[in-house]
């Protein structure tokens, strides 16, 4: 077995090694698809999805997708999903045990769904409903039995987080408040508690800021949800770089591998980055905001919560103007990796030992122009 780092960079996926050797793209040859991304890997250890995207803003949810076979070693590509297309932009969020059906999500009529369809696309079946909101974030329990999700709307409904049974019954809604989006649903190991974000977006409407909850995924709605930080000190919607090098994207909790710890982006006290909320224009994509690289301060470390006793470790140490973040363990929940940005810089790909030791620089991305969205890979 072969153990690899994923990354985003110029929105091609990257390889590299955890030692630093073997940086690589994947290349497919394909020019009118102009972004690609990393989705489910298949139990084997050779294939997983790939989703690819034609010209167009994403978030504005126009844009024409393709999902895709890939196997690493032979390097060859299969379109799925190409029976009874449900969307142009849909996305792929789980393989189902068996690994013959999939969870996809639609944008239809400017509304994101949940379904699953076999991987050619055939036979979908419905698991959120036209006028029920949009859904997204999808992610399978550990037992592959249920599947956890945030979803907004329909009308002024705020963000909340819900449970389904894979086949759409059993509905739970796990987390629900006014003036309260929740968000980024992640299961603990052992399936007994989510992990989520609480964002206050009516005092942050740019949703920068958030505090970290664990909800009750059991099939009873509204069960307490207890708040595990309380200063809103989790840094939520990421936004870095300088104007050529930009990147964002929504942290989301992470657990370790023994269900004991939770990762946690913690920012230092009066942190700001450099692109503040602009409040006279619309900010769809967290960048329709003014870059004011002399107003940012502080930074943000990577920590571990313990969601069950408080207490925090602290594995990075706050360095002025440097946000780490990102943290995803490894399988084998030895090692870590994050991303780095410095104030106005391209971010970085790091690794560590799990205790936060002998932190190193992996890649700065294809050109230099920046690797975010890190994930470990398995090759058999």
């Amino acid at each position: 077995m072969e153990q690899w780092i994923t990354f985003a960079s110029r929105n091609q996926i990257g390889l590299v090694r955890p030692d630093g050797t073997g940086l690589h793209t994947l290349e497919f040859g394909m020019p009118s698809q102009l972004n690609w991304q990393l989705g489910p890997c298949f139990a084997d250890g050779e294939r997983c999805v790939l989703t690819s995207y034609e010209a167009g803003k994403p978030w504005e949810h126009m844009v024409h997708t393709h999902l895709w076979l890939y196997h690493f070693r032979r390097g060859t590509l299969d379109e799925l999903a190409t029976q009874q297309r449900l969307a142009p932009m849909t996305l792929c969020a789980a393989l189902l045990p068996g690994e013959a059906r999939m969870v996809m999500a639609p944008i239809i009529d400017h509304e994101q769904l949940i379904y699953t369809a076999n991987l050619d696309g055939s036979e979908p079946e419905a698991l959120t409903s036209a006028g029920e909101g949009f859904a997204y974030g999808v992610t399978l329990s550990p037992d592959a039995s249920r599947l956890a999700y945030h979803i907004t709307g329909p009308g002024d409904l705020p963000y909340r987080v819900c449970v389904m049974r894979c086949d759409g019954t059993h509905k739970v809604t796990v987390a629900h408040q006014e003036g309260h989006l929740y968000f980024g649903p992640a299961w603990s190991p052992d399936g007994a508690w989510l992990a989520f974000e609480d964002c206050r977006y009516q005092e942050d409407p740019g949703h920068d800021w958030a505090d970290l909850c664990l909800g009750d995924p059991a099939d009873a709605d509204h069960q307490p949800v207890r708040g595990l930080t309380s200063d809103r000190r989790q840094w939520f919607g990421t936004s870095f770089g300088g104007p050529q090098t930009r990147g964002s994207g929504s942290e989301i909790a992470c657990w370790s591998p023994d269900g004991q710890w939770i990762t946690y982006t913690r920012a230092s006290p009066g942190a700001c980055t450099a692109w503040p909320y602009q409040s006279q224009r619309p900010d769809t994509d967290h960048f329709n905001r003014d870059y004011l690289p002399e107003q940012a301060c502080g930074g943000t470390q990577v920590c571990l919560l313990n969601p069950f006793d408080g207490r925090v470790k602290e594995l990075t140490p706050y360095e002025p103007l440097v946000w780490n973040f990102r943290a995803r363990w490894s399988p084998d929940g030895e090692h870590m990796s994050f991303s780095r940005a410095r104030v106005g810089q391209p971010s970085e790909v790091w690794v560590m030992d799990a205790e936060g030791a002998h932190a190193r620089l992996l890649t700065r991305g294809f050109d230099n122009a920046g690797a975010d969205h890190a994930r470990w890979l398995v090759l058999k």
